[in-house]
């Protein structure tokens, strides 16, 4: 009996222990959550204003004249593929989803570009095409995250590639989060990504523009500005449903870990009564063989 009550009394303390960690990573994820989803959330209108004015622009006629980044090509010989995924583990199934994502891209006819450590490893592993990594820190600025975009839309200007999809996982709420791919090279449209479960059609917008010095000078800037800030709104999406998701998945832990300790613990009980049962009894009989 001591034998086993000793291993179920270690087995308790080092679930307690874990429990310990997976609830103060619980804490800090929440905290970090918090501050994601309000960057996230605060960069959606701008997004949405930003494409009614270039939809608006569209509509003027002749746009695709204007800018070489919103001419489609006539076939596409090869795809750059921008992947977010997150630095660091312990987020449930969420880079699992997304890089599940990227088993429909031909891997003879696609390059990747990976933002986060987590699909460049993965990218690694099955030895994919990879021409870039970029690593954000945690308090990521636009003009760091605009490096990657830059990085895309030179590939699609020399021609090195004819298509340009991000993919990223898509915020919708604490508890749900959704892998999504969306082209953003050629610019084909100025529908804004469901982000957050809405959509904004810049076809759908009335207001009228006047564009000064011309609509080919403010798209020579305008454009650009388009697809490196719609970059710089998909990696916040990411990290808020990273933290969104990491605390989530240390809120299970931590249930689990508590759940294993009452179970432990009856166990032991179990073990501690039978224990001192059997010594009863063998009490007993020994008194009565002596009697």
């Amino acid at each position: 009996m001591a034998a086993n009550t000793r291993d179920i009394r270690r087995r308790i303390k080092s679930v307690k222990n874990t429990s310990q960690i997976t609830k103060a990573m619980q804490m800090v994820a929440a905290s970090k959550m918090r501050k994601a989803q309000m960057r996230a959330l605060s960069g959606r209108p701008y997004a949405e204003e930003l494409a009614k004015i270039l939809g608006a622009l569209a509509q003027a006629g002749g746009s695709e004249e204007l800018h070489p980044l919103l001419q489609e090509r006539k076939e596409v010989k090869r795809e750059l593929v921008l992947v977010i995924t997150t630095d660091k583990g312990l987020c449930g199934a969420l880079n699992t989803n997304l890089l599940r994502e990227l088993n429909q891209f031909d891997a003879a006819k696609t390059t990747f570009v990976a933002v986060g450590r987590k699909g460049a490893q993965y990218l690694g592993r099955l030895k994919r095409d990879l021409a870039a990594e970029f690593e954000l820190k945690e308090a990521f600025t636009f003009l760091e995250c605009k490096q990657a975009s830059k990085f895309c839309i030179e590939k699609f200007v020399s021609g090195d590639v004819d298509k340009v999809t991000v993919a990223f996982t898509d915020f919708k709420s604490t508890l749900r989060q959704e892998p999504t791919l969306k082209v953003i090279l050629p610019v084909q449209n100025f529908d804004i990504t469901e982000m957050g479960g809405t959509k904004t059609e810049a076809a759908a917008n009335t207001t009228e523009y006047l564009f000064e010095p011309s609509a080919s000078g403010v798209l020579e800037h305008l454009v650009p500005h388009y697809i490196h800030f719609a970059v710089y709104q998909m990696v916040l999406e990411s990290r808020a449903s990273e933290h969104s998701a990491r605390m989530v998945a240390m809120k299970n832990a931590t249930d689990n870990a508590k759940q294993l300790i009452k179970d432990l613990t009856l166990e032991y009980n179990k073990v501690r009564q039978a224990g001192i049962t059997t010594e009863l009894l063998e009490i007993t009989t020994a008194q009565m063989a002596l009697g």
